[in-house]
């Protein structure tokens, strides 16, 4: 266990300073689909440009991951915290001044790499913030301050571009992030328990760095192969992502045999129901992430849309997935696995009912809204049990690996979510789209997500009936549980 040397004196301006920290990145991860529209007007780039402002954030997340909750074992978590919250700063003040697309992508893969090292310190932090007796008062104001985040964040973001407050459009989406930035670490600085870490454990660089490489090669074909008229070099890629990444699986092995602590446990893919989770995650993150960029691109570039009306549109699904949450929050105990099956076909309900307007002459934002509403509320009844469901067949002495994985692989879904989704969308509309090209491009990319609707119904067959803590054995007290991590899911 870590060293906590500085007690509890201020835990809950400790709270407030991870819950911005935290907010931070919820925002940074929704703001694409409202500000990519004006972002293109402004620095041009083509449509894949568009995909890599989100799939380049989500990659790096994703890879980052990996080794972020470890650093704050290492060194320290508040010391790790705030060293993410200075370089996600720094990487939004980049954003906000880049001069050209390129520049913006690539601010945003350091946002997503800092935040990777921000994030997984949270939880960790308020459990040592706050004595038992308080602990759950704490964890209970995390989930609706983290939810209406969610719901307010692409409210926000249209406000600050349609302002437009001494012409910064959509520069202001990032500029935010510069006081609450500074909150967070003058808060954190101030509260948050200092720890000395444990510098004996070793950080597995090499495996991260194999795993984000393989990442990369299997991204990158599928957001250029449109642009590049998927020449022979693209398929290499694909190809060397899998020998990349079966590379990584036999370093994992090789470091476990030698004992070395590896990068993830692999032995977590023989239990069937977690094998069939990381699939249904992957599925499950896709299908949406893909789905919100398509709507949120032809509500402003198909319906000529302002920002801040098209992200008034789309706060249908964000309450639904608020109003969803509560429901499964209260339920779970009871209904376990038939949540996900219950939220799967609210998901698909809203989506023909998507795809019914989108076949009609009345398409707008009232004609979309219950359809949105229904969406969003069946999805936000997975977000809940969803990982503790995964982890239910997992033993304590693996939940932190098979966490951290899981919440790795959810960023590469909602990656290849952009990149395959993405494609079908731009490549659907043509040299000089009209509003009927963007009205078809739409109702494919609602078939294809209720398509793989129809395979996380299936999937979600293999998984454990009931979540951790409801009927599975209970993780040990210093394992990262994935019930503590499940909030992250909402962003």
């Amino acid at each position: 266990m870590t060293d906590i040397r500085n007690l509890r004196t201020r835990p809950w301006l400790g709270l407030f300073a991870v819950l911005t920290a935290l907010i931070m990145n919820i925002l940074d991860s929704t703001i694409v689909t409202v500000a990519a529209p004006s972002i293109q007007e402004s620095l041009g780039g083509s449509y894949a440009s568009i995909q890599w402002l989100s799939a380049g954030y989500t990659l790096a997340l994703a890879t980052g991951l990996l080794t972020g909750g470890r650093l704050g074992d290492m060194f320290g978590r508040r010391r790790v915290l705030l060293v993410g919250v200075c370089g996600f700063v720094a990487a939004s003040l980049a954003c906000a001044f880049a001069p050209t697309a390129t520049a913006l992508i690539g601010a945003r893969v350091l946002q997503g790499l800092f935040g990777a090292v921000m994030v997984p310190q949270g939880f960790g932090l308020i459990r040592d913030l706050f004595p038992p007796q308080q602990i759950g008062k704490a964890f209970g104001a995390l989930g609706p301050v983290i939810g209406l985040s969610t719901i307010l964040g692409p409210i926000v973001a249209g406000v600050l571009i349609d302002a437009d407050v001494a012409g910064t459009g959509w520069r202001a989406v990032f500029l935010i992030n510069l006081p609450m930035g500074a909150f967070a670490f003058l808060a954190g600085r101030a509260a948050l328990p200092v720890g000395g870490g444990q510098r004996s454990q070793r950080l597995d660089v090499l495996g991260m760095l194999i795993a984000g490489v393989g990442m990369f090669l299997l991204v990158y074909p599928l957001v250029q192969g449109r642009d590049q008229g998927w020449p022979p070099s693209l398929f290499a890629m694909l190809g060397a992502a899998v020998v990349v990444l079966a590379g990584f699986v036999v370093y994992q092995l090789r470091r476990r045999a030698s004992g070395r602590t590896p990068l993830v446990e692999l032995s977590v893919f023989a239990k069937r129901s977690y094998a069939s989770g990381v699939v249904f995650v992957i599925v499950f993150f896709g299908s949406i992430v893909g789905f919100s960029l398509s709507i949120g691109l032809f509500l402003q570039l198909g319906l000529g849309y302002s920002p801040m009306r098209a992200s008034l549109t789309t706060t249908g699904w964000a309450v639904g997935a608020f109003l969803g949450s509560g429901f499964a929050a209260t339920t779970m105990g009871k209904l376990g696995r038939k949540l996900l099956h219950i939220g799967l076909i609210g998901m698909a309900i809203g989506l023909v009912g998507i795809i019914t307007v989108l076949s009609t002459t009345e398409v707008n934002q009232w004609t979309l809204l219950p359809a949105l509403l229904v969406y969003g509320a069946g999805m936000g009844m997975i977000f809940v049990p969803l990982f503790d469901i995964i982890m239910g067949e997992i033993g304590d002495h693996e939940v932190g690996s098979a966490s951290s994985m899981l919440e790795s692989l959810q960023q590469m879904g909602a990656s290849l979510g952009v990149a395959v989704l993405g494609t079908v969308f731009f490549s659907s509309l043509g040299a000089r789209p009209l509003i009927g090209d963007f009205v078809g491009a739409s109702r494919i990319v609602a078939v294809l997500a209720l398509g793989l609707v129809a395979v996380a119904f299936a999937l979600a067959f293999r998984l454990p009936r009931s979540a951790r803590g409801h009927g599975a054995p209970a993780p040990a007290d210093n394992d990262v549980v994935a019930s503590d991590e499940r909030v992250l899911v909402e962003a």
